[in-house]
């Protein structure tokens, strides 16, 4: 599999929510009831939170 560009990465990015803060993310996770399975990460590039699938 080839790895992902500096420009990939910056589209993903860009098309997530960003939350301030870890529990802002969990929390809107609970709140749309998808919180089962979602891991809430810092994203090296814009430097907030985002959900992921884990």
């Amino acid at each position: 599999m080839k790895p992902s560009t500096q420009e990939q990465r910056r589209r993903m990015c860009t098309r997530k929510r960003k939350y301030r803060t870890q529990g802002d993310a969990l929390d809107a996770a609970l709140l749309a009831g998808v919180e089962h399975g979602r891991l809430a990460y810092l994203c090296p590039l814009c430097r907030q939170w985002h959900l992921a699938s884990g």
